[in-house]
């Protein structure tokens, strides 16, 4: 009996433990669904530092001019510290399904961490006056 308890024991503290920042989104995807060409909408991404060491966010890159990243710390956030990435994205000249991906360099464990929108660029009507 105290064998396998010690046998347990021993292959539980063998597990990998991970040392570093650690970010953890709540969601990494977002569907804005169906916007007109030349809408501005916006959606913020929240995440935890779930990991044990401060988390730095060094960088954000965008794939194209129409995605513009806001609104994220360049302070440390400490571990189960929370965080927010706001992304604008702008319609215009735009048209059909769009996929755009937001990559973050930071500290973490993962060095390179990425969130995805899409949106369905719908044809603007005009008005008849």
């Amino acid at each position: 009996m105290f064998i396998l308890a010690a046998s347990l024991s021993s292959s539980a503290q063998g597990s990998k433990t991970v040392s570093g920042a650690v970010i953890t989104w709540e969601k990494s995807t977002h569907d804005f669904e169906d916007v007109f060409q030349g809408d501005k909408v916006e959606h913020t991404f929240r995440f935890t530092n779930t990991g044990n060491k401060d988390l730095v966010i060094t960088n954000i890159e965008v794939t194209c001019g129409c995605t513009t990243p806001k609104g994220w710390r360049r302070d440390p956030i400490a571990p189960g510290g929370d965080g927010e990435l706001t992304i604008a994205f702008n319609s215009a000249g735009k048209i059909g399904k769009q996929n755009k991906v937001i990559t973050i360099t930071s500290n973490s464990v993962e060095s390179i961490n990425q969130v995805m929108f899409t949106a369905t660029v719908l044809e603007k009507k005009e008005v008849n006056r």
